[in-house]
């Protein structure tokens, strides 16, 4: 119980330290050699991505056609469940999207409105954390920042 407890501290104190994002879990199964389509959607390209250290990557994706982005977190050695986390905040709508959890391959698909705007966003696997500021915003130049607890 003690475990859980921690889990859900940690994830509350994820979801304020993000802004106004909600704390979502939508459960990922197991899924060798996924991609950022397969997660999100077959209408969704990859516009940006950022490594994980060594554990994995985290991937915008946005679909033309509906103007919506979508962020995942893909592992690149999918095994026993660890803490992963996908994000993605509009600041200009201030809309955003969380899902944190226990998984095993992936965590996301996160989706919020972006044509037009920045967007910032990130993911995390296990202790390892990056964040992605001011993103895709033609010629302002995003902020990344790479952590591990």
């Amino acid at each position: 119980m003690r475990f859980a407890r921690s889990v859900l501290a940690t994830s509350a104190v994820a979801a304020l330290s993000l802004g106004t994002m909600t704390a979502l879990a939508a459960p990922a199964s197991a899924a060798p050699n996924t991609t950022p389509q397969k997660v999100c959607g077959s209408g969704y390209k990859t516009v940006n991505s950022a490594s994980v250290g060594s554990l994995g990557t985290v991937y915008l994706t946005y679909n033309s056609s509906n103007g919506q982005n979508c962020v995942a977190t893909i592992r690149n050695n999918p095994g026993t469940a660890v803490n992963m986390s996908a994000w993605i905040y509009v600041p200009d709508t201030e809309e955003s999207h969380y899902d944190e959890g226990l998984f095993t391959s992936y965590a996301g698909p996160t989706y919020v409105y972006g044509k037009g705007h920045c967007v910032d966003w990130g993911g995390s696997i296990a202790n390892t954390y990056v964040q992605v500021y001011g993103s895709n915003c033609g010629a302002l130049k995003e902020h990344r920042v790479t952590f591990t607890r």
